[in-house]
């Protein structure tokens, strides 16, 4: 069973839970001006696991054929035939209850706002079928990270977390595009969506260039509009860096070091400006 679970978890890139986590603890923190109550902080932390297996293993289970057929993927799990699809079904509902048990355990509002938010990131794996602005979907997706953390301390929709929630948006619209050039010339022959695989891989890092500063620029707003200390803006100077290096690792041309780009890049951004928000706060005056 151990082994089963470990297959299941590899299959939807568990670790990688690390990318949304920390905007959803850093809504959390600014919303609380500081460390949540424990209580929350856990639920909130299992809200988040929760939703993202369950978009995880949904994303998985439709698009397996495809998965099937692009030599990138056909060794993930299902395709793979590592574990069954009634095993994988099980798997996002389990998740799917968590995720609402979890909202239930923090407020009214994070209750009522929890169908929204898992029914798109549900939503999004579909979108590659008919919109080269799925990039954009996902990015909308994960921007309730850092709203649904605001809303599990403050039970409110009120304030700057909306700034927050549109720079998550574009930060991961960007880095989507990018990472959708490993797949542009499969998705073409397919029929499927993206924008590499409809405008090049050229336009698409241009369109993940504009989001990218959107993004830094979006953050740079959240800094303001929270108060924050120099802290913060030392690790949005990190992410600056973080967000620039990736375009200079990989390029339309060279894509042999995009998940180093995807994976590690992205994971420190996330956690970077998480750090500097906490950090900023412990020691405001």
């Amino acid at each position: 069973m151990w082994n089963k679970i470990a297959v299941l978890l590899e299959m939807i890139k568990f670790k990688h839970t690390v990318f949304a986590m920390p905007f959803a603890l850093m809504g959390a923190f600014l919303a609380g001006r500081g460390v949540p109550d424990a209580a929350v902080f856990w639920w909130v932390i299992l809200a988040m696991v929760g939703a993202r297996t369950s978009a995880m293993g949904f994303n998985r289970i439709v698009d397996r054929r495809f998965d099937a057929a692009n030599p990138r993927t056909a060794q993930r799990a299902l395709p793979a035939g590592q574990v069954t699809l009634l095993e994988s079904w099980g798997m996002v509902v389990l998740a799917s209850a968590l995720f609402f048990f979890a909202c239930f355990m923090l407020n009214p509002l994070a209750l009522k706002i929890a169908p929204f938010a898992l029914g798109l990131t549900l939503f999004y794996s579909l979108t590659k079928r008919f919109t080269w602005l799925c990039h954009v979907v996902l990015g909308v997706a994960l921007a309730f990270s850092p709203l649904g953390g605001w809303v599990a301390v403050s039970a409110s929709l009120e304030g700057y977390p909306w700034i927050l929630s549109l720079g998550v948006l574009f930060w991961v619209a960007g880095f989507d595009c990018i990472y959708a050039c490993l797949d542009a010339d499969f998705d073409r022959e397919a029929g499927l969506y993206s924008m590499p695989a409809i405008f090049g891989r050229r336009n698409g890092f241009r369109v993940a260039v504009l989001f990218h500063v959107l993004a830094f620029c979006l953050f740079t707003l959240t800094g303001l509009q929270a108060e924050l200390n120099l802290w913060y803006y030392g690790g949005l100077a990190i992410t600056a860096a973080a967000l620039f290096y990736q375009h200079i690792i990989v390029t339309p041309k060279d894509l042999s070091r995009i998940r180093q780009s995807f994976f590690s890049m992205n994971g420190l951004i996330s956690l970077t400006l998480f750090c500097a928000t906490w950090l900023a706060l412990a020691t405001a005056s």
